[in-house]
């Protein structure tokens, strides 16, 4: 995918999270903490849900699938950042560039169609539960996580094949401290206004179509939860939307934040904050938001802790033993 000859820009230059060498080293100790706690909290609750066979049903299904994308996500970006962070080297080459705007924009709108899917979830499962059992059956539910993957993909692919056919002659400096789609076409020499119309296009129906699935199915399941008419039923409900509300509005906040942004705050340092919201904070926090507020979760990770401890001391004493007997002969 390297166009050095054709673009006359084989590489870019990121300004980074900060451009205060004094505060380098405080942001890479701050996103690899972030980054870590990341990776072990959806790894964990991936795991819990595999491992426990009370959780097989849609709702952790999706919450699966949702954390292997919060796993993800940060991955596409984080470990370039931190690398660039630390060397104080922060070029990225086009191919490489183009790369991350891939994964970026895959991941990103996946993550927006998964909460979509968690929303019509619940709302079936309070709303409709009598056919619950139908309309969110296994097959119903790989396929919709099948065709969420298959219009991310051609989605992402079709903003990386609109911007590969740009001419980059000029200025090659992005600033910010990922490659971002908007940025990138401000640097572009040619004409831009294709890859502008697919971007509203496509991207904002990608975008709003998901978040009116949310919306209008909160509105039904609030609808319904108000004619439970016994407190124990209404606060059963409640606790299992509430958790995926709050992540709804983590996701959403911060995604304004970054694209919705005015652009006299937009072109400052906020701007890099409501990204590393967006890119770390939120699936950082995911996990948390599930295993905190939900006791099949809590049940589920702690049983998941008991095996891992278990199998920890029981390959210690066998190393052990091992040791003890080869040391003997």
């Amino acid at each position: 995918m390297d166009k050095g000859n054709q673009t006359g820009v084989s590489e870019f230059f990121l300004l980074g999270i900060s451009e205060r060498p004094e505060q380098q080293l405080i942001f890479f100790g701050l996103f690899l903490g972030m980054y870590l706690v990341t990776l072990v909290g959806n790894l964990t609750i991936i795991l819990a849900i595999i491992f426990d066979a009370h959780l097989h049903i849609p709702m952790y299904f999706f919450v699966a699938n949702l954390s292997f994308v919060d796993l993800s996500f940060p991955s596409t970006m984080v470990p370039k950042i931190l690398v660039d962070t630390k060397s104080g080297n922060k070029k990225i080459s086009y191919g490489g560039c183009l790369t991350q705007l891939y994964f970026f924009g895959l991941l990103a709108h996946l993550d927006n169609f998964l909460l979509a899917v968690m929303a019509y979830d619940r709302y079936m499962a309070i709303s409709c539960p009598l056919s619950y059992a139908t309309a969110m059956s296994p097959q119903h539910c790989i396929l919709t996580v099948a065709v969420s993957w298959v219009v991310t993909v051609i989605h992402a692919l079709l903003h990386i094949l609109l911007l590969d056919r740009l001419v980059f002659c000029g200025p090659n400096t992005i600033p910010h401290f990922y490659c971002d789609l908007i940025p990138l076409l401000k640097l572009a020499c040619s004409d831009t206004h294709i890859n502008e119309l697919m971007l509203f296009l496509v991207s904002g129906t990608l975008l709003v179509g998901p978040f009116l699935c949310i919306l209008v199915s909160c509105i039904y399941i609030l609808l319904a939860i108000l004619k439970i008419h016994s407190q124990q039923g209404k606060h059963k409900a409640f606790s299992n939307c509430t958790s995926h509300l709050s992540m709804v509005s983590l996701f959403y906040a911060s995604a304004i934040g970054v694209y919705l942004c005015p652009s006299s705050i937009s072109s400052t340092w906020k701007e890099r904050a409501f990204a590393a919201m967006y890119m770390v904070v939120t699936p950082m926090l995911n996990p948390f938001i599930y295993s905190l507020r939900i006791k099949d979760m809590k049940r589920a990770i702690r049983k998941l802790y008991n095996k891992g401890t278990l199998f920890f001391w029981e390959l210690t004493l066998t190393l052990r033993t091992q040791t003890s007997q080869h040391s003997k002969q």
